[in-house]
């Protein structure tokens, strides 16, 4: 009967120095309420819960205060009994918040999980998934979900017939090779580093097109391999996504236990 491999030692870094724009509520998205507590409370009890982590790295929004306080009285809260909490100031954009991350990484982590705090009510089983197939030999990997709509590709519409639609279909995706992509995204921390490191030397508009980190390690050659998601693993990023987490949390069996 063969081994279970050994768990690498884990860091994730939780990036929530989002501006929240779109929620509309006039403040950072991870100190948006959600269901009694923050956005970014839920997020932090699901990391802990999960219990994957020896360290959790929050990236906020530089300067905020507030939710420095939020994570001061949870590490207090966590006392002896959980992963170290760092807090680092996020950068101007999200690789470079994620950057922030892993400067701050403590000595002895051999792997790095990015988890979006808008992504706060992702099931512990997702946690579990990405660890167990790093620690199988996987170098990156990511969990998605099937994609369920028909998904189309589309072309400005010709000038003579742009008073019909401004866009026309230019083809149909094959949905069953299609998958939408969720957080936690789990890594090797060196390839990690080197991908970040590397993308460094991108173009404006390179960089600009590069929309998680599975991407940038994709454009280094390494495999990045897909677990299963959790479509409860929803992204809060508009006011109707909040509606939908408020519903979870009210479910019978409260939202982070509903799905793995």
């Amino acid at each position: 009967m063969s081994e279970t491999p050994t768990r690498p030692v884990t860091t994730v870094i939780l990036v929530a120095a989002g501006s929240g724009q779109r929620l509309g509520y006039g403040m950072p998205k991870a100190a948006v309420p959600l269901g009694g507590e923050t956005i970014l409370m839920h997020a932090l009890r699901g990391i802990v819960a999960s219990g994957v982590s020896s360290q959790v790295c929050v990236v906020l929004p530089e300067g905020d205060d507030g939710l420095r306080s939020l994570c001061d009285a949870f590490r207090e809260e966590l006392a002896d009994g959980g992963p170290l909490l760092t807090v680092v100031d996020g950068g101007p954009t999200r690789a470079d918040s994620v950057r922030q991350g892993i400067g701050a990484l403590m000595d002895g982590i051999e792997a790095v999980l990015v988890h979006d705090a808008a992504r706060a009510l992702t099931p512990e089983g997702v946690f579990h998934r990405v660890v167990d197939a790093l620690a199988a030999g996987a170098e990156a990997v990511i969990p998605a979900v099937p994609v369920v709509d028909t998904v189309k590709t589309v072309t400005p519409t010709p000038a003579g017939d742009h008073a019909v639609a401004p866009e026309m279909v230019a083809g149909t995706a094959a949905r069953e090779n299609l998958r939408a992509v969720q957080t936690p995204q789990g890594f090797r921390a060196e390839t990690l580093r080197r991908a970040h490191e590397a993308a460094q030397e991108l173009e404006p508009a390179e960089a600009a097109a590069v929309t998680d980190d599975a991407m940038l390690v994709e454009m280094t050659g390494t495999n990045v391999y897909v677990v299963r998601g959790s479509t409860q693993s929803l992204k809060i990023t508009t006011p109707l996504d909040l509606i939908f987490a408020e519903g979870l949390l009210e479910g019978p069996l409260g939202a982070r236990w509903v799905e793995g």
